[in-house]
């Protein structure tokens, strides 16, 4: 099977989501990839040229690959909410 560009972050190879910088394979085309990914948080208020608007408790989520800890997606979200799944197609 060739190799399938999802994103400028992410690729599909061999039934697999995989990082498009290293391969690592985050999980089976059909399910979502980013609960294999690295997490971290950041309150969106701290971000550099946040304005003094933004609720404190609004989240940036950045999911970056495990093996080569390249930024593969990032989302903004409140504590508690559900990662927005992106589900590739087999």
């Amino acid at each position: 099977m060739t190799r399938r560009r999802i994103s400028p972050t992410l690729v599909q190879e061999h039934g697999a989501i995989c990082c498009a910088a290293c391969g690592h394979a985050l999980g089976p085309a059909g399910l979502p990839w980013k609960h294999k990914a690295a997490l971290s948080t950041l309150p969106a208020a701290q971000m550099p040229g946040a304005g003094s608007g933004i609720n404190a408790d609004v989240l940036l989520r950045r999911f970056a690959c495990p093996a080569c800890a390249a930024l593969l997606d990032s989302e903004v979200a409140l504590p508690g909410d559900p990662f927005l799944d992106d589900i590739v197609a087999a």
